[in-house]
């Protein structure tokens, strides 16, 4: 398991862009699938994006796709993966959770603590 921190969450307005971000304490990610989630209140979780580990290709959620991008440093040693987040819509409002899959079993075993995105409208 790794130790995973997002940061960047915000109370923003409708339109607005953010970033967050997920680091990971003294361990790289490279190797890691990862995946952010989020939680609206009242809702269940729900995996709005993915990366493979490596390079790897990106899957979104029909909710965010083409709005949303996720991605991590290009180099090997990285130990952070963003979110990247566009024209956000006050239905974005949420915990956002990042999660490592590092035992490449294809579920995630590794979680942060949240980072609130709050979109008024």
């Amino acid at each position: 398991q790794v130790q995973l921190v997002e940061s960047g969450g915000a109370l923003v307005q409708a339109g607005d862009s953010l970033r967050l971000s997920c680091a990971a304490s003294g361990r790289t990610l490279y190797s890691y699938a990862m995946g952010w989630f989020r939680q609206a209140p009242g809702k269940e979780r729900e995996v709005i994006a993915t990366i493979n580990w490596g390079g790897g290709s990106a899957a979104y959620a029909d909710s965010v796709k083409g709005r949303f991008t996720i991605s991590r440093g290009n180099a090997k040693a990285t130990s952070t993966v963003y979110l990247q987040m566009n024209s956000l819509k006050p239905e974005d409002t949420a915990v956002y959770y990042c999660a490592a899959d590092t035992h490449r079993t294809g579920g995630y075993d590794s979680w942060g603590q949240g980072t609130q995105v709050t979109v008024s409208s």
